[in-house]
């Protein structure tokens, strides 16, 4: 059976309305006079992406409970805009986006970076049964690794000679190297330490085996929207207290995920 799929012309008003939509100007953040006269610092998040930010007042994710707690820390309240994906930010009026590669020149003058709060990236999934290795180089050849499609760590891999399979979803992947059809998987490790500490039953292990590839591991700041380096400077000293106290560590605790320091 064919399916044939009917085309039809929008009304003008409609379309040029639609047109408005996807052109209109990026939405203007705060500085720090303007936060402090409004009493509120806000973020953007994704209302379903546990670890990283939930909707769920239960459940919120570490980005909502950092925020909260910068926001605090500041004395102000806290407002979430939910969007996705991420580049929606320039459509709404947040101040802060977590999560941030803390390198300027990714961001080429479009956000204020705070200072780095955290050492991200990806990391190596693997069965306990199995010896970790220290670097993905010690992956033995033949061995198949599971890899996000057109992902930067299928490259790197490939380089190495390493044996890798594409999937389109972390949560596939994940489920593969689970049943044992995977050597090992390379995932977020927010995610996948969320995902063992939530089934200590799966028999996995978190690897951090690209620490010294750069592509792969990256420390993270706070992004800060069209803001003013005052309020830069005033979540930096915040962050100093909450990483010096253990604030953060305890906040990614609570979802399974070791806080790693910044490189320096």
């Amino acid at each position: 059976m064919t399916f044939r799929v009917r085309h039809t012309r929008l009304p003008a008003a409609l379309a040029g309305a639609m047109l408005a939509c996807l052109v209109q100007a990026p939405a203007q953040a705060r500085t720090l006079a303007e936060v402090r006269q409004l009493g509120q610092i806000s973020m953007c998040a994704n209302d379903d992406a546990l670890p990283f930010a939930s909707s769920k007042p239960d459940d919120p994710g570490f980005q909502v409970e950092l925020g909260r707690a910068v926001a605090a820390g500041l004395g102000l309240n806290l407002g979430t805009e939910w969007i996705f994906p991420r580049r929606r930010a320039n459509t709404v009026n947040c101040d802060m986006l977590f999560d941030t590669v803390a390198d300027s020149k990714v961001h080429e003058g479009r956000l204020l970076l705070s200072r780095p709060y955290h050492r991200s990236g990806v990391a190596l999934g693997m069965s306990q049964s199995e010896s970790a290795v220290n670097d993905f180089r010690e992956i033995p050849k033949g061995r198949k690794v599971g890899v996000m499609i057109n992902s930067i760590a299928s490259v790197v891999l490939g380089k190495q000679g390493l044996t890798t399979s594409p999937y389109a979803f972390e949560t596939d992947l994940v489920d593969d190297l689970r049943k044992g059809e995977l050597y090992g998987a390379v995932v977020s490790s927010a995610r996948l330490s969320y995902y063992i500490g939530r089934n200590p039953d799966a028999g996995l292990q978190l690897v951090h085996a690209f620490d010294q590839t750069p592509d792969l591991t990256w420390n993270i700041a706070i992004g800060l929207r069209k803001s003013d380096q005052a309020l830069v400077d005033e979540v930096n000293q915040v962050l100093g207290r909450l990483l010096a106290d253990g604030t953060i560590a305890a906040i990614y605790a609570k979802y399974g995920v070791q806080h790693r320091p910044p490189a320096e």
